[in-house]
Order: C-alpha cells, then sequence, then structure tokens
C-alpha cells in the first residue's frame, strides 16, 4: 500500500507539473468517474481536458492504474475493456514490483500498446496540450 501510493503521488506531481502550461487540463488522483448510472470506477490518476461538473461523468483524456495483486485482474481486463469501450485515449498501467508501465494509445477505437517504459519519456497529446512525462521519475530510488 505504501509502494502504491507513493508512486501514485510521483505520478500526480509528473503530470501536475507538466499541465502548467495547458490551462484546459488538470490532473486528479482517487476521484470517482461515473461512467453510467450503474457503472462507476476511481482510477488512480487521472488528466481531463475539461472543467468538470461537480461529478466527474464525462471520460478522461489519460488514465494511469497502479496494479496490485488484488487488483490486477480488474486493472488489466475489466478497466481495460472499459476504458476501450469508453474512448480514453491513453491507459498507463503501472507495476511497481516490476517498474515498468506498459502504455496503451487509442486507434481506431483499440488500444495499441505504444511500449513498455521504465526510464523513458513519453509525449502525450490530449485536446489542445502535449505532456512530456518521464517514467523514471516514479520509481523509488533502491539502495
Amino acid at each position: 500500500m505504501v509502494t502504491h501510493q507513493s508512486i501514485n503521488g510521483k505520478i500526480f506531481v509528473e503530470l501536475n507539473r507538466s499541465l502548467d502550461d495547458c490551462p484546459q487540463c488538470q490532473a486528479l488522483f482517487e476521484i470517482d468517474w461515473d461512467v453510467t448510472s450503474d457503472t462507476v470506477v476511481k482510477p488512480d490518476t487521472l488528466v481531463i481536458c475539461y472543467e468538470p461538473d461537480e461529478k466527474l461523468t464525462q471520460k478522461p483524456d489519460l488514465i494511469f492504474e497502479i496494479i496490485s495483486p488484488s487488483t490486477a485482474k480488474r486493472d488489466e481486463v475489466l478497466k481495460f475493456d472499459l476504458y476501450q469501450q469508453e474512448g480514453v485515449g491513453y491507459y498507463v498501467i503501472v507495476y511497481p514490483d516490476k517498474q515498468i508501465a506498459k502504455l496503451y494509445r487509442l486507434h481506431e477505437g483499440r488500444y495499441i500498446k505504444a511500449g513498455d517504459f521504465y526510464d523513458k519519456h513519453y509525449t502525450f497529446e490530449l485536446d489542445g496540450c502535449k505532456i512530456d512525462f518521464d517514467f523514471s521519475r516514479i520509481w523509488r530510488v533502491r539502495r
């Protein structure tokens, strides 16, 4: 749980820093997304490029989920399919134990794997904004 929270915090900080020059997009963490009246998910971290109402009802542009043994199937299968179906532009599945992030980009309604990231940069292209994300910043330095 501590590792999960630490990585989630670092992801949020990196996204927030990258969005300083993008007035229409914002990073949020652990907030409910009301997909439908009977489907609500709480992504670990997400980015939206619109002004939300009190509830988050529109799809995010980018979602990060951090895998734990208890959430692996839900994140890798159920949420993967849901986010793809709902048209979320980017989905990143983070594996703390392997220190790797699998990045998927929506292309013609299907997720295409953009790569596995440990210490590389990736530029997310959102609605009028670009996020230059340094994946090396989310892993705890081992001594």
